[in-house]
């Protein structure tokens, strides 16, 4: 069995059915990534999507600590969601394709697997994918 872990301890609660992220709250400003010290809460799990943009070529490492390589690379989306009555949050997208992602799309929160280290570990990363409407769920 592969060995799974997240990319950083407190990002998000794992293992989970249904995973959140790890905020805090302090004088009713909430921060993510939660802040060293101050009360933690817990996340919503859908937002919509309030921004996005595409990585068509691999980041600098570092920081970027992906295994893939420059001729390996496949390009992403990050985006921001906004999670009602909370906060944006700005992440990856588990869609690709910008004709597939519309401003204002409601999205869920996933754990996806990011990278694997030279161990065989499979380190894990929060993502938000598109919620699927009842018209695309029947066709």
């Amino acid at each position: 069995m592969t060995k799974r872990e997240p990319v950083a301890d407190g990002l998000f609660t794992w293992p989970s059915e249904e995973p959140q992220l790890i905020a805090s709250e302090r004088d009713g400003v909430i921060s993510f990534p939660a802040q060293p010290g101050a009360p933690q809460r817990l996340l919503g799990r859908r937002g919509t999507l309030w921004s996005f943009t595409t990585q068509q070529f691999r980041p600098p490492s570092p920081p970027y600590d992906g295994d893939d390589t420059a001729a390996t690379f496949v390009p992403y989306a990050i985006g921001y969601v906004e999670l009602p009555n909370e906060l944006l949050v700005q992440g990856r997208l588990t869609e690709s394709d910008p004709a597939k992602l519309t401003i204002g799309q409601e999205m869920e929160l996933r754990i996806v697997p990011y990278t694997v280290r030279d161990d065989g570990t499979e380190v894990l990363t929060y993502a938000f994918a598109p919620v699927a409407t009842d018209e695309e769920t029947t066709r």
